[in-house]
């Protein structure tokens, strides 16, 4: 392996995100969450270990698919309680000169101005470090809570995205020159108001007529990040994403999404080395491989099965209580997390999936894959899912908030670093420059916002 990975830790504003019942274990940091400090020591674990970011997930809706009710997800701390990680980043930015930051944020509910707005602002206040990940939304209880109280159907809600993703890219590259803020003291002029166009957007959804309203951010666009899965996911992604997280099962399913996704992207006109890869992955480790799996088995001792139904049950739309446990689920349409589903019954041929299979897996790090071992094994384990797949890292996961990352960072960091396939320091300072190196802040030449840029130059 010649070229070094990426890593991002993955995580939610909340006391618990993928895994059921290990907020139990007596380090988890679970309590903290609430807590400013607590995320800007975490800020500060990761960019000494030179992680490329931390990517917050997020849901706007909660949990109540399993048995027709919240309760198993509140009990079990199931991804609710759940705070807005955008709040987070400033202080976890001011802490830090080079780490990035991923927030999700809906295409289904928010507003492509207000969430262009929130994204350059919180560009501008990271010096450039910031990425959106792009979501559809799959709840029915958001769509209750925030929107017409139904569903939009799967495909229809990326469509909305696609002309989402449209508008947010007319306001951030076509509004605003790159030279229309002048601040002309002696003539009194800070914009010039013939720099900043009206970006007159009138589609099926949105109708956005006006300027934007803030200046070019240092990235101008925020990295886009994209996890969709199903086959309109995976359009879009080829079409708009910078930075794709896949959440395959094996290499063999891993490999092949890839493969899916850069030809999608070379038939879309543009270069597949432009969008990096990042699989899923949990992370058990310890000074030996024997400590890693004594670990591990405290950690099985913890799991919730109701938590990690509750879990299962929202991800895919599917009441698995309605199931029986030891019946292999197959292919199932539903209108939520058709990803979440496939991901079982499809993407490993070899296995036919029972929920009770499932529950047993997702219990620890949810869907990803689970490493289990000391540094060496881990190093060796990391290296083969790059080298037999084509990805470009890894958004890690944990069990044990907190805890599981700081291991990582003070036990496997330096392994992967004296291979020489993990940095030891940055290059330039926004997040699209440690992806795609020194130079590359802004979008790629091949990229749709890019070509609207060139239009407002013209």
């Amino acid at each position: 392996m010649s070229r070094q990975m990426k890593l991002f830790a993955f995580d939610f504003s909340g006391p618990a995100h993928l895994s059921s019942g290990l907020w139990r274990h007596p380090e988890d940091c679970s309590s903290e969450y609430q807590s400013l400090q607590f995320w800007v020591e975490y800020a500060r674990l990761l960019e000494n270990a030179c992680f490329d970011g931390i990517f917050f997930a997020d849901n706007v809706g909660y949990h109540d698919v399993y048995q027709g009710s919240v309760d198993a997800a509140l009990r079990d701390a199931a991804q609710i309680p759940a705070n807005d990680p955008a709040y987070l980043i400033p202080a976890m930015a001011a802490a830090t000169r080079h780490l990035g930051f991923g927030v999700t944020s809906t295409t289904a509910y928010d507003h492509p101005y207000s969430l262009a707005r929130k994204f350059a602002t919180l560009d501008h206040l990271t010096a450039g470090r910031i990425g959106w990940n792009v979501v559809t939304s799959y709840a029915d209880s958001a769509a209750r809570n925030l929107g017409s109280g139904v569903q939009n159907a799967h495909d229809d809600r990326y469509g909305i995205a696609e002309e989402f993703i449209e508008v947010a890219l007319k306001l951030w590259e076509g509004s605003w020159e790159e030279n229309a803020v002048v601040r002309d003291r002696e003539n009194c002029t800070y914009v010039d108001p013939r720099r900043v166009h009206e970006i007159k957007h009138e589609g099926k959804h949105f109708k956005v007529p006006g300027i934007f309203l803030c200046e070019p951010s240092p990235q101008r666009t925020p990295v886009i990040f994209q996890a969709g899965g199903s086959s309109r996911g995976v359009a879009l992604a080829a079409a708009t994403a910078e930075a794709v997280f896949m959440n395959a099962t094996s290499k063999a399913g891993l490999k092949n999404q890839v493969d899916r996704l850069r030809a999608q992207a070379a038939e879309a006109g543009r270069d597949p080395s432009h969008i990096a890869v990042l699989q899923m992955i949990t992370v058990v480790t310890g000074r030996t491989d024997e400590e890693a799996e004594q670990r591990f088995e405290e950690y099985r001792r913890l799991v919730d099965y109701e938590g990690a139904m509750a879990r299962y049950s929202g991800w895919a739309g599917l009441d698995m209580s309605t199931f029986d446990p030891d019946v292999p689920l197959r292919h199932v349409k539903t209108n939520a997390g058709q990803t979440m589903v496939d991901l079982f019954s499809k993407m490993d041929p070899t296995k036919e999936w029972t929920p009770r299979d499932i529950a047993e897996y997702i219990g620890i790090g949810g869907t990803a894959p689970v490493i289990v071992g000391g540094p060496k094994k881990v190093a060796d384990e990391l290296v083969a899912w790059v080298e037999e797949t084509g990805i470009d890292g890894f958004n890690l996961g944990h069990a044990v908030k907190f805890q599981d990352i700081k291991d990582f960072a003070d036990l496997v960091v330096p392994e992967l670093q004296r291979r020489g396939v993990m940095r030891r320091g940055y290059e330039g300072s926004t997040l699209r420059e440690s992806l795609f190196g020194a130079g590359q802040s802004r979008l790629a030449d091949d990229h749709p916002g890019a070509a609207i840029a060139r239009r407002l130059s013209q």
